[in-house]
């Protein structure tokens, strides 16, 4: 595997620890963003509680993962039941934040940017899953960040000139958030009805940024195939009618991660491209 600099193995290993351990740490975050934020609270005050008895957790009780399998996945106090989502949710963006490095080793400057689209991507799945949306709070910032990334990668990657990838995001938002607009119009104006939300033009235009315009597509295209199939499977599963919803969210999050890690392998392998 290769490693940014003259890193030699142990180093690049230290380093990759160290960066697990700081996506634990947002990780822990997140969970607060993903609880707070659809309900207009803060997200940084209080300090968590416990759902259960409403008391402070202590650090030594918050200390993401280890925390939760050493208590038993109950409250300390009162023994109330922490949910699984807690550590899953923070072990995800360990991963992902571990993997974004171990992928793209030499983009150091970067990987601030990749970490906040990783994280966004967690996080946005999660409130999608319980409240139905996708925050403007997280996915309009998102769009500007994806832009100044690429601005701060055309600046750093001699081999380009430095507007090409800024060119590049700026496409992606408006492919990603233009194709969806104009899905979500036609259907409206065929059923008479909302068949997408805002909050999924936005999202999957934040992707764009990230992504470039490639990516928007292709995360577009297997958002869309992984949700009919899902769609089809609960139908047949529950017996429901053919105008059941679900959540978009998640599998356009699905396909902006699967548009990060393999961008343009991932382009070809569909299309066939040699």
């Amino acid at each position: 595997m290769p490693s940014p600099g003259n890193l030699s193995s142990v180093h690049w290993n230290m380093l990759l620890g160290l960066v697990f351990f700081f996506g634990l740490l947002w990780g822990s975050f997140l969970n607060v963003v993903i609880h707070r934020l659809p309900l207009g609270e803060s997200v940084v005050t209080p300090r968590s509680r416990c759902p259960g008895c409403k008391k402070l957790i202590p650090w030594y009780r918050n200390i993401p993962l280890l925390s939760w399998i050493v208590l038993r996945a109950r409250c300390g106090d009162c023994g109330t039941k922490i949910s699984i989502r807690y550590p899953l949710v923070e072990l995800v963006n360990a991963l992902l934040f571990t993997a974004a490095v171990a992928w793209r080793p030499n983009d150091v400057f970067a990987w601030p940017f990749h970490f906040y689209f990783l994280a966004s991507m967690v996080a946005c799945t999660f409130i999608d899953i319980d409240h139905w949306i996708l925050p403007d709070k997280i996915t309009l910032p998102g769009i500007v960040v994806g832009l100044l990334g690429s601005l701060v990668i055309g600046y750093v990657n001699p081999e380009l000139p430095f507007y090409v990838p800024f060119l590049n995001s700026l496409l992606g938002v408006l492919v990603g958030g233009g194709i969806l607009y104009a899905v979500a119009l036609g259907y409206r104006l065929y059923a008479k009805r909302d068949g997408l939300g805002g909050g999924d033009i936005k999202f999957l235009a934040m992707i764009g940024a990230f992504t470039g315009a490639q990516g928007a597509l292709a995360t577009l295209i297997l958002s869309s195939f992984l949700g009919s199939f899902i769609g089809i499977f609960l139908i047949l599963l529950r017996g429901k009618k053919g105008g059941t919803m679900i959540q978009f969210g998640p599998f356009l999050a699905l396909g902006g991660l699967a548009a990060f890690f393999f961008g343009a392998d991932l382009w070809q392998w569909y299309f066939g491209f040699r």
